[in-house]
Parts: structure tokens; sequence; C-alpha cells
């Protein structure tokens, strides 16, 4: 169970950096507020996750799935460019986060 709640974390992380892009600097109060609730419930489901499993394993998961999903959600609904670079660097990411759950 902690890993479920540490992936639904990790999704969190994604919806609070996409509304942070579209609150403009926080001058849109739609998007700001969004951001402060899902932050809030990311935080706290990532404090739930690691009553139950390490520090350093629960935060690196945590911040690779949010960088890599915010990567992801970028390209999908933002139209960032997906060079093969960047997607070299998420897939080394991907790697990592599968390493250090196969460590722990």
């Amino acid at each position: 169970m902690p890993w479920i709640i540490l992936i639904v974390a990790g999704l969190f992380e994604v919806v609070w950096a996409y509304c942070m892009k579209q609150s403009d600097g926080f001058t849109r109060l739609g998007p700001t507020a969004l951001m402060l609730v899902t932050m809030f419930v990311s935080i706290w489901l990532l404090a739930l996750a690691m009553r139950s499993l390490p520090l350093g394993t629960s935060y690196m998961v945590w911040t690779g799935i949010g960088a890599v999903g915010s990567f992801v959600a970028g390209i999908v609904m933002l139209g960032e460019v997906a060079s093969p670079m960047r997607l070299v660097a998420a897939a080394l990411i991907v790697a990592g986060i599968a390493v250090m759950k196969l460590a722990s």
C-alpha cells in the first residue's frame, strides 16, 4: 500500500507543476488555488508513504514521477519539444526509479 500512496503522491506532483505553469506566475487565481491544494495533497501522501518506505527511496521515486510526468504533460498538453536528448534524459530517470525500487 505505501507504494500505491507514493505513486499517487507523484501524480499529484505532476498536477501541481502543471497548475503552476498555468497560473502564469501566480496571476491566475484558479490554477494557483488548485496548485496549492494539489501540492499539499502530494506532500501529505509522500509523508504517509514515508512511514513505511525509506527516505531516499521515497523522495527519489516521488520526484522522479513528478519530473517525468511533468515532462510528458508538457509534451502532450503544452506542445513542448520531445527531442531525442530530452527523451533519453527522461528514460534515464525512469531507469533510476526502477533500479531504486528493485534495490528496496
